[in-house]
């Protein structure tokens, strides 16, 4: 495992004190945290027709139908098909090349070419023109066939993904994290087309050397040897005519909550943790700078000792993630917060340097932990010291970057 803890700074803003700021939440989000503490999905907004006389049909649609910034769901990746009961996205299917014919089967999430992320739907990001800097990104060449072919850059999706908690009662880290596929030395999802633009992608590699046959699940009952550890279903076609399934989890931004699909880590303890690929040259974009100039990266907020709890309403963290099971049995979400996401901020970036907190002794004994899901509620109780690195340590970039491309905004 190779966590590091450096400081970052960034000009902290606190319009409330975090703990009314704690109490004000708990109240807004009464309704959507018992959902989400049994793993399940923000509910849809209650009517506003409840506690009236005046009927359903009376009122107009909510207000991000009108404008998108405004209340109410939004879906951001709109090339996908998200289906929130069941905690999914369906996206195309790319079939792209090595220069030796070997096949990349590939999703896109985001570019910095705003006109083509209208036109086929994807996240905008100007930030990534700033990831193709020492390795950060890799290179592709697009064909007359409309396929791309890489430099560089192999995964092995054959590995079994194996995560063992910690001994009760600090499960994180894990006795054991290894992760469902590994990438190169070479590989990074952030891909820049030399031939056509020089624009960047977020470009998930999802299966490698393997041909459609090997990899048609269109039904389920997937094959995780050759296909990447999220996807549910894969339905190979024509190049972007075929379709692969992922799972998404749900996360906050700035008091949204809202769902991503974390494909790419480039430390092998995150990527175990979110059934991610090990991507090692993600390692060589710049961590610590988040919106300096030229920065690729907004922030992630990792809590490893939020309560805990199948049925607590404030359920959060690693340890939580690590110890408590949805009502299918399968491994709670952490709930983290992260910075900014389209329609609620400019700073929008796939790419998430993780910083993680660790609540206090102190802090838990006055009774302060709880769920925290808004950037700045999180730096106002890094502030006040009820949130420090592990340890004790300064709070800060742990130098790890994760790839979670945005899916859908539920406020």
């Amino acid at each position: 495992m190779t966590f590091q803890f450096t400081l970052t700074s960034r000009r902290i803003i606190g319009l409330l004190g975090a703990l009314n700021i704690v109490l004000v939440v708990a109240l807004l989000f009464s309704a959507v945290g018992p959902a989400l503490a049994k793993g399940g999905t923000p509910p849809d907004p209650v009517p506003p027709s409840v506690g009236t006389d005046v009927p359903l049909s009376y009122f107009g649609p909510m207000p991000s139908e009108v404008q998108k910034e405004l209340v109410g769901p939004v879906k951001l990746l709109r090339a996908g098909d998200f289906d929130q009961a069941a905690g999914t996205v369906t996206l195309p299917l790319y079939r792209g090349q090595m220069k030796d014919g070997r096949a990349v089967w590939y999703i896109l999430t985001d570019t910095d070419d705003r006109a083509n992320a209208d036109a086929l739907g994807l996240n905008f990001s100007g930030k990534l023109s700033y990831a193709a800097v020492d390795g950060g990104a890799r290179v592709a060449r697009l064909q007359k066939d409309n396929s791309l072919t890489f430099e560089s850059g192999t995964v092995d999706f054959s590995p079994v993904r194996e995560l063992v908690p910690g001994d009760a009662p600090t499960p994180f880290p894990p006795k054991t994290a290894k992760p469902g596929s590994v990438g190169d030395k070479d590989y990074t999802p952030i891909v820049r087309i030399e031939n056509s633009g020089n624009h960047i992608y977020n470009a998930p590699v999802v299966a490698f050397g393997v041909e459609a046959k090997d990899i048609t699940f269109c039904d389920g009952n997937v094959d995780y040897g050759r296909v990447h550890d999220r996807v549910v279903k894969i339905c190979p076609g024509a190049n972007g005519g075929g379709t692969v399934t992922l799972k998404t989890t749900p996360i906050f931004s700035f008091a949204k909550p809202a769902f991503y699909i974390s494909t790419d880590a480039s430390d092998p303890v995150p990527a175990t943790l979110d059934e991610g690929t090990l991507a090692p040259a993600l390692a060589n974009i710049k961590v610590g700078s988040d919106d300096s100039a030229f920065s690729a990266i907004e922030r992630l907020f990792v809590t490893v000792n939020g309560p805990v709890g199948k049925d607590n309403p404030q359920r959060q963290g690693l340890f939580s993630a690590l110890t408590d099971k949805t009502d299918k049995g399968t491994p709670a979400p952490p709930l983290h917060v992260i910075g900014g996401i389209p329609t609620v901020s400019l700073d929008y970036s796939p790419l998430w340097d993780l910083n993680l907190g660790e609540w206090t002794k102190e802090a838990i004994d006055k009774g302060y932990r709880s769920r925290v899901i808004d950037e700045f509620q999180y730096l106002e109780l890094v502030q006040q010291g009820s949130i420090t690195g592990p340890g004790g340590k300064k709070f800060g970039s742990t130098g790890i970057i994760v790839n979670c491309p945005i899916i859908f905004r539920a406020r």
